[in-house]
This record gives C-alpha cells, sequence and structure tokens, in this order.
C-alpha cells in the first residue's frame, strides 16, 4: 500500500498491466488448459484422470487461488488510476470486483471434492464406483454455474471500467469499446448459463473472444505504455477542482 500511494500513475498502471498478465496467464491454465485435459463426458475417465494427475489438477487450483488473489490489489489500483474520471463509478467497481472474486474464491472449495473422495479409504469402502464417480464429476459441473454468477459480477465490473476508459484522457477509447463488448459478452455468458443452458453451449467458444481480445489489449497498453501520465495529472487537477467547487457551493 506504501508503494501505491508513492508510485507514478504510470508505473501503477505497469504494476496493474503485470498483475493483470498473471492473472491472465493463470486462469487460462486452471480454468481452460487443465479441465481440457482431464475433464471428459465419460465421468469414471475423468475420475480416473484426477487420480493419475492429481499434482496437475491440484496445480491448477493453486492457480485459481492466485487469479483471485491478484484481483485484489489489481482493484486497488484500478481505483487509484480511474478515480480521477469519477470517483463514485470507480468505487462501485471496486465492489462489483470484490464480490465476484469472493464467490469464485468461495467456489474453488468444491473443487477439492474429488481430491477428498476419490484420495479417502472411507468414501471409496463407503460407496459404490458409479455413485462416487458421479459425486466427483458433480465439482465440474456446478464449476460452469459458479462461473456464471460471478461472471455477471465481472459484466457489471468491466461497464464501470469501460465507461472510465472512455471517459478519461489518459488510455485509448478503443480499448474502452472493447471492453464494453467484453462486458456484454460476460452478461450474455452468465444470463444464458443460468435460464437457457443449452442456448448458452451454442455460444461456446465465440462468447470467450471479446474476453481475450479486450483484456489482453488493456493489460498490454498497461504494461507496454501504461498511462499518459500527463493528462492523468491535467484531469487529476480538474478533478479536484470540480470538488472543491461543489464544497463550496454547499458551504
Amino acid at each position: 500500500m506504501d508503494f501505491i500511494a508513492g508510485a507514478s500513475p504510470r508505473q501503477l498502471a505497469r504494476t496493474a498491466g503485470a498483475l493483470y498478465l498473471i492473472n491472465i496467464v493463470a486462469g487460462a491454465f486452471a480454468i481452460g488448459v487443465v479441465p481440457a485435459i482431464l475433464v471428459v463426458p465419460d465421468v469414471a475417465a475423468t475420475a480416473h484422470n484426477i487420480q493419475t494427475h492429481e499434482l496437475l489438477y491440484r496445480l491448477s487450483l493453486a492457480a485459481h487461488v492466485v487469479v483471485t488473489v491478484t484481483n485484489i490489489p489489481m482493484a486497488v489500483i484500478f481505483y487509484d488510476i480511474l478515480k480521477v474520471v469519477n470517483r463514485r463509478l470507480a468505487l462501485l467497481d471496486v465492489f462489483f470486483t470484490l464480490v465476484a472474486t469472493a464467490i469464485e474464491a468461495a467456489g474453488l472449495l468444491s473443487q477439492f471434492t474429488p481430491l477428498v473422495l476419490l484420495g479417502s479409504s472411507h468414501y471409496t469402502s463407503a460407496l459404490p464406483a458409479a455413485q462416487l464417480h458421479a459425486l466427483a464429476y458433480l465439482p465440474g459441473d456446478l464449476s460452469t454455474i459458479d462461473y456464471s454468477i460471478y461472471g455477471v459480477f465481472y459484466g457489471f465490473d468491466f461497464i464501470c471500467v469501460a465507461y472510465l476508459v472512455l471517459k478519461s484522457t489518459f488510455l485509448p477509447r478503443a480499448i474502452g469499446v472493447l471492453l464494453a463488448i467484453d462486458a456484454l459478452a460476460y452478461l450474455a455468458d452468465g444470463f444464458a448459463n443460468m435460464l437457457a443452458p443449452g442456448f448458452a453451449a451454442h455460444l461456446v467458444p465465440w462468447i470467450g473472444l471479446p474476453t481475450i481480445i479486450a483484456e489482453g489489449s488493456l493489460c498490454l497498453w498497461l504494461l507496454v505504455a501504461g498511462v499518459d501520465a500527463g493528462r492523468w495529472k491535467e484531469q487529476a487537477s480538474a478533478a479536484i477542482r470540480m470538488r472543491s467547487t461543489q464544497v463550496e457551493e454547499l458551504a
């Protein structure tokens, strides 16, 4: 927190970009790569894959924890950068991020269920194999619902960020447009999975493209260019003058 307080806007932006890169890589490994390797339609085969590649499965869970951890400092840094545009909306964005992250982190607990069921003689001896495998498979199905719920909160999060970027003078407006499309994709995917799972299945993998393009662009821009420090300071000064005027009017 001392670093955040003393860092320049460009340093903050590049720190956010580095955290974002870690977040994207860890998330792709945890949510994309490992499930594609281990999870198959057959419940018994999936249980066998998890048992055979237990370390890989555990690494995916650890990577997902890293994703949720990086979300917190990213939320603070984004607030610090974007509050000069609209302080209340930047604060609202922080709350959307933290609620989404809390839901995401809480959902990880159930992902340890296959390891407990398949690795304990208490369960393997007490339950028939077919039932054991079905119970071990269930958390994977529930993770889709979990993703839908916290994805809706991330959708509203990115609506806020998109607006703030569009209204800023120190970040490219094109990225704001991409983030707005990304937000709509999150909301469409989340509500479609909750209301019409069959329809939502047809959206994959295309529904994920806006996320890759928009968040990848934002991450790279923050890493390489950061923010236009001069324009950020101008907007910060304008925000301070506006607040001073409002205080004087109230007085």
